[in-house]
């Protein structure tokens, strides 16, 4: 398998690597944010008398609901910015061509070209083919 993932950060200006980091951390807050009114409810299934206190404080399960549903919330956005993302791309997808569908002979090749058929069919054994062209860009050699 051929690996098309071109891993070169060099190549990148500082701008975009501070912008990819800023990025990064972004994210991994809100994956954060979103977790943390999970793990605050299985700890305090758990019984853990911190969390229990700070539920307390914050004003018992009520409190806790409310927060559900800004989570539950937040998930429902971001699923439906996931899926309008996702079916804009397969919209922006490039399309083929009914015309690249067509098979090209070659005969056709060499009629259109003004080229030899005999030669174009040696040129295709060949892995690099150097063509020559004039100034009105026509065919003129191959080599």
């Amino acid at each position: 398998m051929k690996d098309y993932i071109i891993n070169a950060p060099q190549l990148q200006s500082v701008s975009k690597r501070i912008s990819g980091i800023g990025i990064t951390v972004i994210c991994w807050i809100m994956w954060g944010y979103l977790l943390y009114p999970i793990i605050t409810l299985i700890n305090w299934l758990r019984g853990d008398y911190n969390v229990i206190n700070e539920m307390r404080w914050f004003g018992g399960y009520k409190s806790l609901l409310d927060l559900m549903e800004i989570y539950v919330g937040t998930l429902i956005i971001l699923g439906i910015v996931w899926v309008v993302w996702v079916f804009l791309r397969k919209m922006r997808t490039k399309r083929i061509l009914p015309a690249a569908k067509n098979v090209v002979t070659n005969e056709e090749v060499a009629v259109f070209y003004h080229v030899d058929k005999i030669q174009i069919g040696h040129f295709q054994q060949q892995q690099n083919v150097t063509v020559l062209f004039d100034e009105t860009g026509q065919i003129i050699g191959l080599e």
